[in-house]
């Protein structure tokens, strides 16, 4: 076998195999880290739906389940979502459910597994240890899957293309070789024979000039070379260990610090998520015996009157029975003589006071159903939890009304309220968190009246800013707490009448807000908090 058929055959072997393996270990990379990534997406994002539409699971709300699905399916690669009840019906569903044999759900095991182009997976809806529903969505891999082959047919027709110039190029340089190494072949059967002394004629400035150069030099240095190349080769081979197992250990600190902070930053959301739920649980707590005397009142007076409309529905049967009695007489003078007779009974039971009577009746009735509804409707509104609210334009003075409403049994029997509310333009800002804020500066001012005093709330707009003042005129705070106001869990109330989180929340919310909160007091004559929220605030939830 000639040297130019060895060398176009290994050439060639080499880069098939080498390219084999680097083919082989690209589509195992690339397919591995593409499923891994579209498993984690799936979890994320079925993990995410699940967190989203637990309330709405809890409170049976199936208007926002609906509108939940349809908002997750703005995804482009859902194919459909479900929110189902733990026996498996739908609360909700949308999107293709074709690929759902007899509308049941059966998770894929891993995306090998696939065979719809579809990847089905769910998350459980629990709370408290106990699982309340499921969400279950399908997620579309038919583009990664597709891409993977593309990548595999582009690879294998760049392999058979880079093979083919491989050969062609190993035909040219073998036959140039063959040619020129004649020479050279002559000469190393007479060192190999022990004749250091031949000599090669060397002709022109080639790169095989120079090998016949480097050769006629090659008896005298052959066995130095050697030596030394054998030691820079070992040389070598130890600085690109070392050098691969610096980078691989760097690669995986970094990793590890990255998941660590990840999961950091992720614990400290929920954590701040929950005490804010907490402190607004709490303040609602404090107004709850209140809320019930607000609601019992209402419902007292409307049982009343029901009472009285029942009375009168009775005397109105009678009327409507005698007359009926009245119609049905056999003669004119019988009918003439029961119509006197009802005439007489209406006239002693009232009847024109009666008839005046009903509409007001039932008019309270309509207006005490009304205040007992605003009354839950507030309540629910200061009790639901911050991060399912949506910001948008809002007017800060609706803000304090409401939350004056829900804070009026709790302030009116030691407390008059004055309120100053200006001209203000509407603001980007959550509602709730803003009414939570308000709550607690107006219950903490009202624990600071010990007897009877005067709050007085103001809102105006100064510049480019609203400004929200509460001052009450109790007993107000010492010079010394004021720097630790907003510390978290610091408290001036007595133990177990406060948590020390309530100022610590409001403040982080106005800051989330792009505002400021700035507080005076003077001991004996009362504190004035101020409340400071640009006009053209940012985004909460983007804070």
């Amino acid at each position: 076998m000639s040297i130019q058929l060895k060398t176009i055959l290994g050439i060639a072997l080499i880069e098939g195999v080498l390219l084999i393996v680097i083919i082989l270990t690209m589509m195992g990379f690339i397919r591995e880290s593409n499923y891994e990534g579209l498993l984690k997406r799936a979890s994320t994002t079925a993990t995410l739906f699940a967190a989203t539409t637990k309330d709405a699971v809890l409170s049976y709300d199936f208007a926002s389940l609906e509108s939940f699905v349809d908002e997750v399916l703005h995804n482009p690669d859902l194919v459909y979502a479900r929110v189902v009840a733990p026996d498996g019906q739908p609360f909700a569903e949308a999107g293709d459910l074709s690929n759902l044999e007899d509308g049941r759900f059966v998770a894929d095991r891993g995306i090998e597994h696939v065979d719809d182009d579809v990847f089905d997976t769910s998350a459980d809806i629990a709370e408290g240890g106990v699982i309340f529903g499921r969400v279950e969505i399908g997620l579309h891999i038919g583009g990664v899957t597709k891409a993977i082959q593309a990548v595999t047919r582009w690879s294998a027709a760049l392999a058979t293309i880079e093979m083919a110039l491989v050969a062609l190029f190993s035909l040219i340089l073998g036959s140039y070789l063959t040619g020129q190494l004649k020479n050279l072949r002559a000469a190393a059967r007479s060192v190999a024979e022990g004749d250091f002394d031949i000599a090669i004629p060397v002709k022109g400035r080639d790169e095989i000039a120079e090998v016949s150069s480097a050769f006629n030099r090659m008896a005298a240095n052959l066995k130095h070379t050697n030596e030394e190349r054998s030691r820079y080769e070992r040389q070598l081979k130890e600085l690109n260990q070392t050098l691969e197992q610096r980078v691989r250990k760097r690669t995986e600190e970094l990793q590890f610090k990255n998941d660590e902070l990840q999961t950091a930053y992720e614990s400290l959301k929920d954590t701040q998520a929950k005490l804010l739920q907490s402190e607004k649980m709490a303040t609602v707590g404090v107004l709850a015996a209140g809320v019930a005397h607000e609601i019992n009142n209402p419902i007292g007076f409307i049982m009343g009157n029901l009472a009285t409309l029942r009375e009168y529905v009775e005397i109105y049967h009678r009327i409507i029975d005698d007359y009926d009695a009245c119609c049905r007489a056999d003669s004119e003078s019988e009918r003439l003589s029961r119509l006197d007779a009802l005439r007489r009974w209406m006239e002693a039971q009232g009847y024109d006071f009666i008839r005046d009577d009903v509409p007001g009746l039932l008019e309270d009735c309509a207006e005490g159903t009304e205040r007992v509804r605003d009354i839950v409707l507030n309540l629910r509104e200061f009790s639901h939890p911050a991060q399912a609210e949506l910001s948008g334009p809002i007017d800060p003075n609706q803000c304090v009304v409401s939350t004056l409403k829900m804070l009026n049994n709790e302030l009116k029997y030691k407390c008059r309220i004055n309120t100053d509310l200006g001209e203000l333009p509407a603001i980007q800002a959550s509602p709730g968190q803003l009414n939570q804020v308000l709550l607690n500066m107006l219950v903490n001012a009202g624990h600071a009246i010990e007897d009877q005093g005067e709050i007085r709330v103001t809102t105006r707009r100064e510049g480019d800013s609203i400004h929200i003042i509460i001052e009450d005129d109790g007993k107000g705070i010492a010079p010394q707490a004021l720097p630790r106001l907003f510390d978290p869990f610091y408290t001036t109330k007595p133990v177990g009448q406060g948590t020390g989180l309530g100022l610590a929340i409001s403040y982080g919310i106005i800051k989330d807000h792009g505002g400021e909160i700035a507080v005076d007091s003077e001991p004996g004559k009362g504190t004035r908090f101020t409340i400071r929220l640009p006009i053209g605030a940012s985004d909460p939830a983007e804070s």
